[in-house]
């Protein structure tokens, strides 16, 4: 019987879909944006249903019956959220925030930049890490970039941070996971950083989403992470996971309601909350708190080894699809950046198609194909110009001019036509999560395989024999 040739692992996922995810097929969509966000499963909303439907929550900064809940509810999930991550609050501290950008700027302001306390990035980080830069030109202090390779791997980063650090020392910001290429970047790194005396800011929104991540033994002074990149709900709220002993040392620039002991207009002081209480502005997220929860819970029951074997197998599915693809005469269909399905790749892929002549297809003409189709995809640069520039292949001379060309009225068509049209300016981003499936990688395709020209072998007739091969 065919059921009977469906790996386990398979039915497990095929199970999951249709409890969790049946709304994917409800409305036939073939969703492979899970860098951009995850989705929730049904489950998770019903809980959360029954949790607000239930309970009386109010501002946790009363001392009311509601306002207690409401922080009983908010310290059940800090302490949930150090145990997905293997550590406790004896070491760690987690500042609720609205997202990954807010859990990032928090380090940034506060960081003890200086002349002799710098910056190093990864030239691979979302505009969220690279704006760190702007605090620390305000310091003064320099700021150093690690480059990339031909295949968007950090090209020899402990050599070049150790060269840094023979000037002095300060904080060093990347991710464990790009979301441009998915290549994941050594998290050995982060240690090879202490030893030389750097603090570490460790950027892990797209690697947790289907990866496991133990902070007990990858020991970043600041991780920032976003739920809904997790597992979809809430939206709106994020964290930065921090060593007690690094969130100590940095010192916020300014307060809000809920950071302070005390503040006083009359005598202009001000006194801050020890600890994570002195890094959350304003009233948290305690409505939305409650769902993350349920989301740790969800992921947990799925196992975060099996979902990282999942879409890593889909990944590779995926990208053995693109490269069977071809035009007539013979020429590649897709072109693919990054490590391909190597070890160190995770479940996001970026590529672009192209025409018979070797030329781009505009990624705005794929996504309105894949749009109509009902595939679910990114295009764009992924608000990540350092992998983009290092996969695109952009000149720095040529880039300069064009910016200073268009600086007063700059736009991706300019600045693209400034360039010339054999350099591509943005890219496409397929990405996997828990209810991916075979048929939604086959749908991609086939729009990818519809910008072929005539007699290339059908994506269907390609998939057949490896439809029942993911695990």
């Amino acid at each position: 019987m065919l059921t009977a040739a469906i790996p386990a692992n398979d039915r497990y996922f095929d199970a999951l879909r249709r409890r969790e995810f049946a709304r994917l097929d409800a409305h036939n969509h073939a969703y492979l944006d899970y860098t951009g966000s995850a989705l929730y499963g049904a489950s998770q909303v019903e809980e959360q249903t029954r949790l607000l439907a239930d309970g009386i929550f109010g501002n946790p900064h009363s001392e009311h019956t509601p306002s207690r809940d409401s922080s009983a509810l908010i310290e059940t999930a800090r302490r949930a959220v150090l145990a997905y991550f293997d550590v406790d609050e004896s070491t760690h501290a987690i500042c609720f925030v609205a997202n990954v950008s807010a859990a990032i700027k928090l380090v940034a302001e506060s960081y003890p930049f200086s002349s002799q306390h710098g910056l190093v990035l990864s030239a691979d980080n979302h505009n969220s890490v690279n704006g760190i830069r702007e605090y620390a030109r305000r310091a003064g202090a320099p700021v150093q970039v690690l480059p990339l390779d031909t295949t968007l791997r950090l090209h020899e980063p402990q050599s070049r941070l150790a060269e840094v650090a023979s000037s002095g020392s300060g904080l060093l910001a990347f991710p464990a996971q790009s979301n441009f290429s998915g290549v994941k970047h050594p998290l050995a790194l982060v240690s090879q950083a202490q030893e030389l005396g750097w603090d570490v800011l460790l950027d892990a929104a797209s690697f947790v989403a289907s990866n496991p991540l133990n902070l007990r033994r990858c020991a970043a002074q600041f991780t920032a992470i976003s739920f809904y990149k997790m597992f979809g709900l809430p939206t709106g709220l994020g964290a930065l996971i921090a060593r007690r002993d690094a969130l100590a040392m940095l010192q916020r620039p300014w307060f809000a309601g809920g950071t302070v002991e005390y503040a006083s207009v009359q005598h202009a002081r001000h006194q801050l909350r020890a600890g994570q209480e002195g890094f959350e502005d304003g009233t948290p997220n305690f409505l939305g708190i409650g769902s993350v929860i349920t989301g740790l819970n969800f992921l947990t029951e799925i196992g975060s080894a099996r979902i990282a074997l999942r879409t890593h197998e889909l990944t590779r599915k995926f990208l053995r699809g693109l490269r069977a693809l071809s035009h007539a005469n013979g020429t590649p269909l897709a072109r693919i950046y990054g490590p391909g399905d190597s070890g160190d790749a995770g479940a996001t892929l970026a590529f672009n198609v192209l025409r018979a002549d070797n030329r781009i297809v505009p990624y705005s003409e794929f996504e309105q194909r894949a749009r109509t189709s009902g595939v679910a995809l990114r295009g764009g640069c992924f608000c990540n110009p350092g992998a983009a520039e290092a996969a695109f292949g952009f000149d720095a001379v040529a880039t300069a001019r064009c910016f200073d060309a268009s600086a007063n009225d700059f736009s991706i068509p300019r600045f693209s036509a400034c360039l010339g049209t054999d350099i591509a300016v943005g890219a496409l981003r397929a990405s996997f999560g828990i209810p991916t499936n075979s048929r939604d990688i086959a749908r991609a395709l086939n729009v990818v395989e519809s910008f072929a020209q005539s007699d290339v072998r059908p994506y269907a007739k390609i998939a057949r024999n490896e439809d029942h091969g993911i695990c």
